[in-house]
């Protein structure tokens, strides 16, 4: 019987050695019964577009694409899905036919986790912290959920306007971190790099009850203080970003592959690893 070479995929990305996408991918593959080949590759930052030609010519099927190549890569790809182009931001390439076909499945990952985590969106009010490319690249994910309302608070306003006009849905507005005073939501989402840096966002406590979940898009061997923090002030729940990272691994490979991996089994096995440091 002839064995059959798998089919190649990569991350590119700097640095990236920190990434855990060819561990993601390969027990997906696994479960899945897919025979791949998953790598990471460390590109020059004047490199990438002759890194993916490259990788095409030696018949590659598809890549993910991680910081600071993602606006490069919407710019390369010949096709885009709408949310990739409203993201404007490319994290997952597919090789086909000659074309470059770009997506972004970082917003159905968070939108996955959410509903994994019995989060309801519908008709939820959502106040999301930052106004950066990863909440760019979650909006249009999230406003199909249908909220009620999702506002932008971001530190310097003028930012999270522009986001709002850019998707342009009357659901999206914008303020600034102390205007959410007073304000009621059901959903708080941190995708600010404050806990990058053992910092909290500045948002009063008073805006967190006894029936909010708060999410943060970081994840690490401890809860970040965000989660800390909103969990001292009563939170109903708290969850980190972990689970988002293995949704939008997960959505790249159905993209690629044509079928749905179990997330979970995934999370646990990361979770665990992250945990032994």
């Amino acid at each position: 019987m002839i064995k059959q070479t798998p089919d190649q995929y990569l991350v590119y990305g700097n640095p990236i050695k920190q990434s855990r996408s060819p561990d993601i991918h390969h027990i997906f593959a696994s479960k899945c019964q897919q025979n791949i080949n998953y790598k990471k590759q460390l590109v020059g930052l004047d490199d990438f577009s002759t890194a993916v030609s490259d990788f095409i010519s030696q018949g590659g099927k598809g890549a993910n694409v991680t910081a600071p190549f993602k606006e490069q890569a919407l710019r390369l790809a010949d096709v885009l899905t709408e949310r990739a182009s409203l993201a404007g931001a490319v994290n997952t390439l597919t090789f086909n036919k000659g074309k470059i076909y770009g997506d972004n499945t970082d917003g159905e990952g968070l939108v996955q986790d959410l509903l994994m985590h019995g989060v309801i969106l519908k008709q939820s009010r959502i106040l999301i912290l930052g106004a950066g490319g990863a909440v760019r690249g979650v909006l249009l994910p999230m406003l199909a959920q249908d909220p009620n309302a999702i506002t932008i608070a971001n530190r310097t306003v003028s930012k999270a306007r522009d986001l709002c006009q850019h998707f342009n849905d009357e659901r999206l507005n914008a303020c600034s971190f102390d205007e959410t005073i007073g304000q009621e939501f059901d959903l708080i989402i941190n995708a600010t790099s404050a806990s990058l840096s053992g910092d909290l966002p500045a948002i009063p406590a008073s805006i967190i009850t006894t029936s909010m979940v708060c999410y943060d898009m970081v994840y690490g061997k401890n809860e970040t203080p965000f989660l800390k923090w909103a969990k001292a002030q009563g939170a109903f729940k708290v969850i980190d970003g972990l689970g988002m990272l293995v949704g939008q691994a997960a959505v790249s490979f159905s993209v690629w592959r044509g079928v749905t991996p179990d997330v979970q089994p995934v999370i646990d096995i990361l979770r665990a690893a992250i945990k032994e440091g």
